[in-house]
């Protein structure tokens, strides 16, 4: 019995070393994308003329999930005509936050950037998308700096930190 306790534990802790690592690893992945959808956005809105219902379902299909769901509630918030743009932007990201493996810093500079939309004209407006990619690049470059220096040592840990719980427990 106590080697089946063993075992689950240090099944567990494994799966959680794991689980970190892959997080560390889906946080630059999904900033890289979601930088790809603002330039997509940015294009739309300078040179398409698209409105932003538009643009929020065009990204939501071509970005995979979470940030897929994040545009797609996005649109439909603007579609109800219920929100102006820069509470439909904010709910949007308040509800899919903790779905994604992005940090506080990502989140903030999304939400600084929601505060411009339809404020300004399409110049301004390519200005603080500009400005926002250039602070999501930067966080990309700390992300992939990080999963390169952790992520190894997740997987280890959860590992090694299951066998130190066995080996206490006995």
């Amino acid at each position: 019995m106590r080697w089946i306790g063993a075992i689950i534990l240090l099944v567990g802790m494994t799966a959680i070393g794991f689980e970190w690592a892959r997080r560390l690893s889906q946080r630059s992945k999904q900033i890289r994308e979601l930088t790809t959808a603002l330039q997509h956005f940015e294009a739309e809105v300078m040179y398409g003329h698209t409105p932003l219902i538009h643009v929020a379902n065009r990204i939501s299909s071509t970005v995979s999930s979470p940030l897929s769901q994040f545009f797609k509630d996005f649109g439909m918030r603007l579609k109800e005509g219920n929100h102006d743009v820069q509470s439909a932007w904010k709910e949007s990201i308040a509800i899919n936050w903790d779905k994604t493996a992005m940090k506080i810093k990502e989140k903030e500079a999304l939400l600084q950037f929601g505060q411009t939309l339809g404020q300004h004209g399409r110049y301004e407006q390519q200005k603080y998308i500009q400005l926002t990619l250039t602070h999501l690049r930067a966080e990309e470059i700390n992300a992939r700096e990080e999963q390169l220096r952790y992520e190894r040592m997740a997987k280890s840990l959860g590992f090694l930190g299951g066998l130190l719980a066995i080996i206490v427990m006995i």
